[in-house]
């Protein structure tokens, strides 16, 4: 029974990270006949497909009722990209991380981390019984979120080169089936993780946070995983680089934003 679990929860990694390449191709084609920059394109759409699957497996924990894998996904998969993945890219070849990362970007990283510390500590500063990501939380994550976008539309206007997203034209049919095949790949991809994860912890005697922050993490950062050591094999690391904090940028504001807006999070 549980190996049939893990099965499951195995083939839900698959099937999630598939379907994000979809998206992230069909969309990326959209933008590119659309005459949007390769840049552009790279910092929204390619950034956008490696945080999908924390965004569906999130959406679909929260609204089934197992928050603890939301939370535990996000915060795992942050942890994943910073200590694994980064240690993976150093290993393979040398990080020089450019000035503007270190003073801007990195720090707005820091900034979503220390935002969710103080909004989930509710029974430490405000004497409440629970801790939870309200509604009003997700709404305030997001807007920081839109500030986000907006400033990395400011550099892509500043920077006309390209960063090495390669993006092919398909047929719009072909794009808008590949988009919609996406996302109802990540649907039942996170569903069935969700399901096996919450299942897999009950058979364990382990609580829902615990595999989030382990098993599910580790599978939902896969796809930052293969991008990262990819870039650093063709010697582009500073697409490595900003690949994992604008990751987790994306994990923190938008995920976490989206998930606590459609359900508080305990």
């Amino acid at each position: 029974m549980i190996l049939l679990q893990f099965l499951i929860l195995a083939a839900g990694f698959l099937v999630l990270i598939k379907a994000a390449e979809y998206l992230v191709e069909g969309s990326g084609s959209v933008a590119k006949k659309m005459g949007i920059s390769s840049l552009a394109i790279g910092l929204t759409v390619v950034a956008f497909g490696t945080s999908a699957p924390e965004l569906f497996v999130n959406i679909i924990s929260a609204t089934t009722g197992s928050a603890g894998i939301a939370v535990g996904n996000v915060l795992g998969s942050n942890l994943a990209n910073i200590l694994l993945i980064l240690g993976v890219v150093a290993a393979i070849k040398p990080i020089r991380v450019q000035t503007s990362t270190v003073s801007k970007e990195i720090p707005f990283m820091v900034l979503s981390s220390l935002m969710v510390v103080t909004m989930a500590a509710d029974v430490l500063l405000d004497g409440a019984v629970v801790n939870v990501l309200s509604r009003t939380n997700g709404i305030s994550l997001l807007g920081f979120f839109a500030i986000f976008l907006f400033y990395t539309f400011a550099i892509s206007r500043k920077h006309n080169h390209d960063e090495g997203h390669e993006i092919k034209a398909h047929p719009s049919w072909k794009s808008i089936v590949m988009i919609i095949g996406g996302i109802i790949g990540l649907l039942i991809g996170g569903q069935l993780i969700v399901s096996s994860a919450s299942t897999i912890a009950t058979a364990f005697g382990v609580g829902q946070g615990l595999i989030g922050l382990t098993i599910v993490a580790f599978g939902t950062s896969l796809p930052e995983l293969a991008t990262a050591v990819v870039a650093a094999r063709k010697g582009n690391v500073d697409l490595a680089v900003g690949n994992i904090v604008g990751s987790n940028v994306f994990n923190t504001y938008m995920v976490l934003g989206i998930t606590s807006t459609i359900q508080p999070l305990v």
